[in-house]
């Protein structure tokens, strides 16, 4: 059956956009579901079956915040089924515009939280013997589509750690795959999608002539965390409406 029933998964920045679509998916299809975010209050009724939603308010780029997460997924769970790494921001610049604690900002953000949220969840995974990690890329990590130099470099690197973990991983039953959107309708890409003619460019390069919804990519992400996909695994997989296919 097409279910998540009885998995135990962790999304991060799951309060909002792809991530919020993601936790509302699994919720419904079964999982237990713990959602961390700087503040989670918003997701509470936005979400069916939240006896199986719990929540836990705090940096991702902080050390003593990671440990915290990971201890009680070990107190409450003691394994872990499925992980999300989702969180993600930008800051829009000129390459020389950028200051060294924006770069910064940028990569314990995007990429080292997700690298040692991964890192100190791997012994929960193994006692999964059937888990699932999908992180949140974007095709800027294999494309210039003039998101900021930073964004692209975070995004490039998931997608690389991403290879490599499915490859080190796989001994333990550890599946590792990518997935990469292009716009997506989200709180990230509101102020560009309203900018009439960078969405005017944007469709241009899309065949699809649309930008996604959430749900569209929490659909794929979904599938990646059922056993249904079990043997796929070092996979950037593409959510971008032709983008890839079409060139630039």
């Amino acid at each position: 059956m097409w279910n998540l029933q009885g998995k135990k998964a962790l999304v991060t920045g799951g309060t909002k956009g792809i991530g919020l679509a993601i936790a509302k998916e699994f919720l419904e299809l079964g999982a237990e579901v713990l959602v961390v975010a700087r503040t989670t209050e918003s997701i509470k009724g936005k979400v069916k079956n939240s006896a199986n939603l719990f929540t836990m308010d705090g940096d991702v780029t902080d050390a003593t915040f990671r440990k915290s997460l990971i201890d009680r997924v070990t107190l409450n769970w003691g394994k872990l089924d499925v992980l999300v790494n989702n969180v993600g921001t930008n800051i829009r610049k000129k390459f020389v515009e950028y200051t060294e604690e924006e770069y910064r900002k940028l990569f314990e953000v995007n990429l080292f939280s997700m690298v040692e949220i991964s890192r100190l969840s791997h012994a929960l995974l193994k006692k999964s013997n059937d888990a699932s990690v999908i992180n949140i890329a974007s095709v800027a990590g294999s494309f210039d589509v003039q998101t900021g130099p930073p964004y692209g470099m975070t995004k490039a690197a998931i997608i690389q750690l991403t290879k490599h973990l499915a490859a080190e991983w796989a001994i333990d039953n550890i599946r590792v795959n990518c997935v990469s959107p292009w716009y997506i309708e989200t709180p990230l890409t509101e102020a560009v999608l309203a900018q009439p003619e960078r969405l005017k460019k944007i469709l241009e390069r899309t065949p699809l002539n649309r930008v996604g919804k959430p749900e569209e990519v929490a659909n794929l992400v979904t599938y990646l965390a059922m056993d249904k996909a079990s043997y796929i695994t070092g996979q950037n997989i593409m959510v971008d409406g032709g983008l890839s296919v079409k060139g630039l």
